[in-house]
């Protein structure tokens, strides 16, 4: 039937290569994984992950600083699969995590100017929305160093904090340029959130 089967074969074996090669490159979101006993593992990948957003937080209290306390930057970043879906939809689905990562600051010369750069990891925080495992849908777990994890309790500020004033879903969308005019687009802003922007003064220069 086939006279010469040799250039078929050898385009298989391309195809299937090129195929290969796309999914090692591509961060795998396999959603979140617990010990047996609920603490939650570390993804270790997610600097693969879609950047959302930076924060740069002045530390300008004595006490703090007194405490040890410096400025820092706080990075986000959310899982790939989590990420496709807010854009189709204006929300979160389940099994999403955002990581949080902390890091000091430093301040550099750069020639005539002075710019704040990030230095080394202090610490991490995920958020896992998982509605089967926690009655509030959404968790945090705090990392110091660790590979694991145990759920930070429900009584802690930032579940309040988050239910009250995130833009979407408990979460603060609002910081995430690429991801609020999304929600605007697809009317899924909290009502809390949009009472705080009504009422917000307007910014003057």
């Amino acid at each position: 039937m086939f006279t010469n089967s040799k250039p078929i074969l050898l385009l298989v074996v391309a195809l299937l290569s090129t195929l290969l090669q796309k999914a090692a490159n591509t961060p795998s979101s396999v959603g979140p994984e617990y010990t047996v006993d609920g603490q939650l593992k570390l993804p270790e990948h997610y600097r693969e992950w879609v950047y959302l957003s930076s924060d740069f937080h002045t530390n300008s209290k004595p006490a703090e600083m007194e405490n040890g306390g410096h400025d820092s930057f706080l990075n986000v970043f959310v899982d790939p699969e989590a990420y496709k879906a807010f854009l189709q939809t204006g929300t979160w689905p389940d099994k999403t995590m955002l990581v949080v990562e902390g890091r000091g600051a430093q301040s550099v010369s750069m020639n005539t100017q002075t710019a704040d750069v990030q230095e080394s990891l202090k610490g991490l925080a995920v958020h896992v929305k998982d509605k089967a495992r926690f009655p509030g849908r959404w968790a945090f777990f705090g990392f110091h160093g660790d590979k694991t994890a145990k759920m930070v309790p429900v009584t802690a500020g930032c579940y309040s904090c988050h239910a009250a004033h995130g833009a979407v879903d408990t979460t603060f969308v609002q910081y995430y340029p690429t991801l609020l005019g999304i929600a605007k687009s697809k009317d899924t802003l909290s009502a809390a959130y949009r009472r705080e922007a009504e009422s917000a003064a307007p910014i003057t220069k």
